[in-house]
């Protein structure tokens, strides 16, 4: 009991509990914030201080992240529905907790170093670089939405079942996953300009 709230008023849409689970990456673990909240809204109050949003719950990380382009932007409750039917996907064909899938997809698809440009006398040579813990979870978060929305985009399937589809690809490391091959693109370059 926290703050007066049972356990059953913190389970994420009122059916996954966050407590069970586990982030298998260490470098993830830090940044990938699993401590629930009532309702996933924190409206903004972590946006401009440095470091943050590593504070911000992670399915709400997700839901800000689907809010972007276009026809979603500033429509949170749009979003939140999204990203509620899209675990109910989840949860039926896994049968595990979409919080697991989620953060695994993260793991998964977040890329382990990319390119920089570096000027030397005036031409630019790429060099690979180390990307921090922060940025692969940004990264990975922002292309699983995108490949959803890609998905989707002249599609019969609706933005929820393709969401879920990307996760459970994601979750799985399979190259379907737009999320994970946009990873294997940036890692490939990157190894070839070590």
């Amino acid at each position: 009991m926290k703050y007066g709230l049972t356990n059953e008023d913190l389970l994420v849409f009122g059916k996954y509990d966050a407590s069970e689970v586990e982030v298998s990456d260490p470098a993830l673990k830090n940044y990938i914030n699993l401590n629930p909240k009532v309702v996933p809204h924190t409206h903004g109050r972590h946006a401009n201080t440095p470091f943050a949003k590593q504070n911000v719950f992670i399915v709400e990380r997700l839901i800000n992240k689907v809010m972007r382009k276009e026809h979603n932007t500033g429509k949170k409750m749009l979003a939140y529905s999204i990203v509620k039917e899209a675990f109910e996907i989840v949860a039926k064909k896994t049968k595990k907790n979409p919080i697991q899938i989620l953060v695994d997809a993260i793991i998964n698809a977040g890329p382990r170093e990319e390119v920089v440009r570096l000027k030397y006398g005036g031409i630019a040579v790429p060099k690979s670089v180390d990307t921090s813990s922060s940025r692969r979870v940004d990264i990975a978060l922002r292309n699983i939405a995108e490949g959803a929305r890609r998905a989707a985009f002249k599609s019969k399937r609706s933005i929820a079942a393709c969401l879920a589809d990307e996760l459970i690809a994601a979750a799985n490391n399979e190259s379907r996953s737009y999320a994970v091959a946009k990873k294997e693109e940036i890692e490939r370059v990157a190894k070839s300009a070590r």
